[in-house]
């Protein structure tokens, strides 16, 4: 591929395929430039360096996601819209893992307040809770359980440590609902 044709989004895009592929650890600008036929220089053209092609990476597939989790809630609200949520997140985790461990990364508060993936699935997330009337702290703490729940168990599943015979996609269900119970029946905070 000819240095003509690079550009900041073409190498983002190509960034993300490699993290996809080979893991995020492993997108680095050498990588890239020998991906594109180049040396490191000619990207330096159109990116700061790794970690400005991270940020990139990481904003890029928060859009990518956000996307993903706002086609499942469409339409849905209370169980279903969080069971939507959840296979959409997971679904996610499991086919872009890069690009879902580049939405991992920590990010300057002035980044994520100006990227619009991380906006709009701050926003996904607070509609999709939305029906079980948390206040803060309560949601909050919702929030941070669903969150961990699901990348945990992405996590556990994308490297093959759910060894018991039973399926994989049962367990899940079974939790999904055992999370809208739990958002149901939430023990408030009082005077927190």
């Amino acid at each position: 591929m000819s240095r003509a044709g690079l550009t900041p989004d073409r190498i983002v895009e190509a960034a993300a395929e490699l993290a996809d592929s080979a893991g995020l650890d492993q997108v680095t600008v050498s990588a890239l430039a020998r991906g594109f036929g180049v040396k490191d220089a000619s990207l330096y053209s159109h990116i700061r360096g790794l970690d400005d092609l991270r940020t990139r990476l990481a904003v890029r597939s928060a859009a990518d996601f956000a996307d993903r989790l706002g086609e499942a809630l469409a339409g849905r609200a209370g169980e279903q819209a969080l069971t939507a949520f959840a296979d959409a997140y997971r679904a996610y985790a499991l086919t872009h893992p890069g690009g879902y461990a580049a939405t991992q990364l920590r990010l300057p508060p002035d980044v994520i307040a100006a990227s619009p993936g991380h906006q709009r699935m701050i926003e996904l997330t607070a509609s999709m809770l939305h029906s079980y009337a948390l206040p803060e702290p309560d949601l909050t703490d919702a929030v941070r359980l669903l969150r961990s729940t699901f990348h945990g168990f992405a996590a556990l599943e994308a490297t093959g440590s759910f060894g018991h015979p039973r399926a994989v996609p049962e367990s899940w269900s079974r939790i999904t609902a055992a999370l809208h119970t739990l958002l149901t029946d939430w023990p408030r905070t009082h005077g927190v």
